[in-house]
């Protein structure tokens, strides 16, 4: 991979243009909306910079197909408080929202007393070796390692993702908002039907956590649904190295490729 490569490019303060690497895998002349989540939580961070709150929850509606193309991302406050505060994020591009999210944020204090129900961690990355996990096309699968913990079976799926590219060149992306652009893979990794004969696109992804994830890898035990009425359901409990961090679900439109 290129030196200084990364998922996306500023071009001023509002404006981005994607590169390669976020290449989709339905499409390839489309943008995977992982990494334009990992863009969302982490512009909503800089928008509420100072605040001593953290992001909890992100909530992110696909209205319509992400090309190639350059985008602007306009971000603000729905309901601020002392310790609670509401942010959206819509990403606009050629004149149209193509992405709306809405993220909750949380002042973070000490709960340790009551803390529990947490689970299990899954074994960590460094005891598994790295492996194909994912047979799908496309710049940001091609641009992520995998390390699966066991076999992946039709529907369920137990592994560690990471990437080496940052979000946006040239800036320092948290960890939390590194964590969310890898997360819209749990609906890719544990496919339950070939995407060569159907296809399962996700409308949505929502993110619960119950603290901030840390580090560079990102732990997901994914299981698919697949209803009888042409939709689905993939959900995910979230790990970084120290454990579960929270659980994602995606709504996914099911048909016939052909």
């Amino acid at each position: 991979m290129e030196e200084g490569a990364s998922y996306f490019v500023r071009l001023g303060d509002s404006r981005f243009e994607p590169t390669v690497h976020t290449g989709g895998a339905w499409d390839v002349r489309e943008q995977h909306i992982s990494p334009m989540v990992g863009l969302i939580a982490h512009l909503i961070e800089q928008h509420t910079a100072g605040s001593g709150k953290e992001l909890r929850r992100l909530s992110v509606d696909i209205l319509g197909v992400l090309t190639l193309e350059p985008f602007s991302v306009e971000v603000h406050t729905i309901r601020s408080g002392r310790t609670i505060e509401l942010v959206e994020a819509v990403v606009i591009e050629a004149g149209r929202p193509a992405v709306r999210a809405r993220g909750w944020l949380l002042s973070p204090h000490d709960s340790s007393a009551v803390a529990g129900g947490v689970g299990t961690p899954m074994t960590p990355p460094d005891q598994v070796p790295p492996r194909p996990f994912a047979d799908w096309p496309g710049g940001f699968i091609a641009s992520l390692e995998g390390r699966p913990v066991r076999p992946t079976r039709p529907g369920s799926a137990e592994i560690w993702l990471s990437t080496a590219l940052p979000i946006v060149g040239g800036e320092q992306v948290s960890d939390l908002a590194a964590f969310c652009g890898l997360v819209d893979t749990s609906n890719g990794v544990s496919v339950r039907e070939s995407p060569d004969e159907w296809l399962f696109p996700n409308l949505d992804l929502t993110i619960h956590l119950h603290r901030a994830p840390r580090g560079r890898w990102v732990g997901l035990q994914t299981d698919v649904v697949l209803g009888a009425e042409g939709s689905g359901l993939t959900s995910a409990v979230l790990h970084d190295e120290a454990g579960p961090v929270g659980r994602a679900a995606q709504v996914l439109t099911v048909r016939l490729r052909h």
